[in-house]
């Protein structure tokens, strides 16, 4: 049966947390609030956990989900190589709104769908977030929505569109007002996405996928406009 936790009290908080560990060991789906939007989030090393995510939220295997991870050790576990560029907008933006598109460790075991051998990769600066991913492990996490809605920023939100479909939401309250009060919104507070895979090849550069919460100038300054594809 669905539960919505309301982590601002201590006793639903610690009860929520708990099921939603238990939850993600089953192999069901969490609702979990994050720095950006509210995410939906499976075991990222349970195929069928996934699969569930990519159901719930009406997307095909050819859009598969990104991973969130405690830290930048963990980038290290998941990603094959690590561009110095990456290591230095990392440095800068985690834990934070930044995802980095990476070549993934060819021994990984796990299916998040039709990744062509890379992964999405993102720290969140929430602590709930963060404590699920410091206990659980790496989470496959995408936007709390229906394929094509608004991402949500209340767990309201996202019951109201993912309803029975998730075990267990934690409430903590509005996603993304950090970024929406310095001004960094670019339609929405969705993480910037950058594609890192063709950096150390000749000539290679970073690609932004999806512009967000970091602005296209911050990323220059970290890395250099020539860098950054047109």
């Amino acid at each position: 049966m669905t539960a919505t936790f309301d982590c601002s009290l201590d006793s639903e908080l610690l009860a929520g947390m708990r099921q939603a560990r238990a939850a993600l060991g089953r192999g069901e789906l969490v609702v979990l609030p994050t720095d950006t939007v509210y995410g939906v989030a499976a075991d990222a090393f349970d195929p069928k956990a996934v699969a569930r995510l990519l159901e719930a939220k009406g997307r095909e295997r050819t859009s598969p989900p990104p991973v969130l991870i405690p830290g930048e050790t963990t980038l290290d576990a998941l990603a094959s190589t690590v561009p110095d560029e990456v290591r230095a907008l990392v440095a800068e933006f985690w834990p934070g709104g930044l995802t980095v598109i990476l070549h993934a460790q060819p021994s990984l075991q796990w299916d998040l769908g039709e990744t062509r051998g890379t992964v999405a990769l993102r720290m969140p600066d929430h602590p709930l977030a963060l404590e699920l991913l410091a206990e659980m492990g790496p989470l496959a996490v995408s936007s709390a929505n229906r394929s094509g809605m608004p991402s949500a920023t209340t767990a309201e939100a996202a019951r109201d569109m993912l309803g029975d479909s998730i075990a267990v939401y934690l409430d903590g309250g509005p996603a993304g007002d950090g970024y929406e009060a310095i001004g960094e919104r670019a339609g929405d507070t969705s993480s910037t996405i950058v594609d890192a895979t063709a950096l150390g090849t000749e000539g290679g550069t970073l690609r932004i996928v999806r512009a967000g919460v970091i602005s296209r100038e911050r990323i220059a300054a970290v890395v250099g406009e020539e860098l950054i594809a047109p």
